[in-house]
């Protein structure tokens, strides 16, 4: 049986293969990576059926445009997304969090995510992929992952690991994307460092995302931060949403493809339930930093899991 898959048409600006990342290895160099957004991801798949875990494709800005050379799929986008159907009945203007069947010959264009960032790409059964230390999450800044741990290029083939036989179509009404301005931090273990005056303002004025921004890091500027002890410290593992200050003063907030260790002070860490509204902003927005309390921080988690579980609970088949 001929092998079922996508040609890729336009990449789009950085779309990569993404699943939650690969974890018990940042021992040995290797940063967890995995999907940005968790909860858009996830509900790709909950969509479609598929494992929760199941590889997926990340685009930022603007996605690929990619056809359907062989074989039937069904396809879930999620995000804040505009896209588009080509297909032999017409063009049809997506909606995201619904499922949408591929035939033949059919076109899937990602034209963009509006005032937002991220978008996710799945299909029924997932993509044919290999893993690397039990992922497919790529990290193209070390050749990391499938596709040669590379970016999704041009005429790229893209194999799907089973046809649709599932005629049956899935959505999740009234996903809002509200504007965030307030993320809520941790007292990271340097926190003493810094001066009294100079947390004050960190958490009381605003921030700007700057345009050094992408899977490894965001550049923050506004008030600099004064360090009191040493800009420098002994390098020491480090996690996702960590808050790094260098000798300049103004704050790094480390994402998914962080490094495995750091070298610089830590005034705190984002709190797991605001990241995925983090790496959702555009650049040139400002943002405000909140000091919460670690028992206020596990409630704000139980709270970001209870509300993806509404979520998956209220699919409706169309």
């Amino acid at each position: 049986m001929e092998q079922s898959y996508f040609e890729v048409l336009r990449p789009g600006i950085n779309s990569t293969f993404q699943d939650k990342g690969r974890f018990g290895v940042q021992y040995m160099g290797l940063a967890p990576g995995g999907a940005m957004d968790y909860q858009s991801f996830l509900l790709s798949n909950v969509l479609l059926n598929n494992d929760k875990n199941t590889g997926a494709i990340e685009f930022a800005y603007q996605g690929p445009l990619i056809k359907l050379v062989k074989g039937k799929t069904k396809v879930a986008i999620t995000g804040n997304v505009f896209f588009k159907i080509y297909s032999q009945k017409g063009e049809i203007n997506g909606e995201p969090y619904r499922t949408y069947d591929l035939n033949e010959g059919d076109q899937l264009d990602i034209l963009a995510t509006k005032a937002s960032v991220y978008g996710y790409l799945s299909i029924e059964g997932g993509f044919k992929l290999d893993k690397f230390c039990g992922s497919v999450s790529s990290q193209p800044r070390a050749f990391i992952g499938p596709n040669g741990g590379k970016k999704i290029e041009l005429k790229d083939k893209i194999l799907i690991f089973k046809n649709s036989t599932n005629k049956e179509n899935k959505i999740i009404r009234n996903i809002k994307f509200e504007e965030k301005k307030i993320f809520r931090v941790l007292p990271g273990p340097q926190f003493h460092y810094f001066s009294t005056a100079s947390k004050k303002q960190f958490f009381s004025t605003p921030y700007l995302i700057t345009k050094q921004t992408d899977r490894m890091g965001m550049r923050v500027i506004g008030k600099s931060l004064e360090n009191l002890v040493n800009s420098n410290i002994p390098s020491e593992g480090i996690i996702k949403g960590a808050i790094q200050v260098p000798g300049d003063g103004n704050p790094i907030i480390l994402l998914s493809d962080h490094p495995t260790t750091g070298g610089y002070p830590k005034v705190g860490s984002i709190i797991s339930s605001d990241y995925d509204d983090l790496i959702q902003q555009n650049s040139n927005k400002k943002i405000y930093f909140q000091l919460v309390t670690l028992e206020a921080a596990e409630q704000e988690f139980l709270l970001y899991v209870e509300k993806i579980k509404k979520k998956i609970t209220n699919i409706e088949k169309i």
